[in-house]
């Protein structure tokens, strides 16, 4: 069955973390303390999240949300559900702890390869990173590892053929932006400030609470060799962590009294290129 007659199906992959705001490096350890810090949705998740909802208002279909986690990221998940998907699945395992982005990027494919078995996946959704990890490593690993399109750094989707089973987007680049079209299946990592999130119904959260989480555990979720997860799976290691050390230097004043707004840039340009005089001739050798 074409995804035109059945509508299209995203999993759009989520991950629990604690708030940055608030959290704290504890200055003997140089760990990070992560007693009592509220847990999030990962903020750019969200946006992927909002993304796929709107495919399947527009399109019809079923959003699915995937966490890999411990136990308790099933909150996550129902507030997911609360703002409108459809399904969740959650992969908790102890195997998985210490998992680095090549693992947590295996797990998560065999998860959606097992999720396809039910029913076929068009897209899969992604933030562009986490901000406790800010690798923006998972997205592709998931793509390579599935042999999927991968469309990094969407700001938006501009057109979707169910009947072709074809995508076009824009993707931001360091030199502008991109126009790609893709077939389906692929994966897209979504752009921050892609689109405004949708406050869930009453329906939708009433929904969610009394919802079934479907929890897999390594095995469940097709994991046949448990080496590749967790610490074991995991070729990076992470020496240290620490907090940066807070700046000394002081703010450089500007007098703007009396001055236009081109005299009052070119001083600030100037201080600017007092401090990084190479910046200049950067600048100048890709402007002239």
């Amino acid at each position: 069955m074409t995804c035109a007659a059945r509508g299209i199906h995203s999993v759009v992959c989520i991950k629990q973390v604690p708030d940055s705001a608030q959290i704290r490096v504890h200055p003997v350890t140089n760990t990070i303390m992560r007693q009592g810090v509220p847990t999030i949705i990962n903020p750019y998740d969200l946006f992927a999240l909002e993304e796929a909802l709107r495919l399947r208002d527009d399109y019809g279909g079923t959003v699915t949300v995937l966490s890999m986690g411990p136990p308790i990221a099933e909150e996550a998940l129902r507030r997911a559900l609360g703002i409108g998907a459809d399904a969740a699945v959650l992969i908790t395992d102890r195997r998985f702890a210490g998992s680095d982005t090549l693992a947590t990027s295996f797990a998560l494919s065999k998860a959606l390869a097992k999720i396809a078995e039910d029913r076929p996946i068009d897209i899969v959704f992604t933030g562009k990173q986490t901000i406790d990890g800010d690798t923006a490593q998972v997205g592709p690993g998931i793509a390579r590892r599935m042999g999927l399109n991968q469309l990094t750094y969407v700001a938006a989707i501009d057109a979707l053929d169910p009947a072709k089973g074809e995508i076009t987007v824009r993707r931001r680049s360091e030199g502008g932006v991109q126009v790609l079209r893709s077939k389906l299946p692929c994966l897209i990592t979504m752009l921050e400030e892609t689109n405004t999130l949708r406050r869930g119904s009453i329906q939708d959260m009433l929904r969610a609470a009394r919802a079934e989480i479907v929890t897999w555990s390594a095995e469940e979720a097709g994991i046949v060799d448990p080496m590749q997860c967790g610490l074991r799976g995991s070729p990076t290691v992470v020496k240290r962590v620490f907090a940066p050390q807070p700046r000394a230097d002081r703010a450089e004043m500007v007098a703007v009294e009396g001055k236009s707004p081109s005299e009052i840039g070119e001083a600030i340009l100037d201080l600017v290129f007092a401090e990084a005089p190479k910046l200049e001739a950067d600048l100048a050798t890709r402007f002239k």
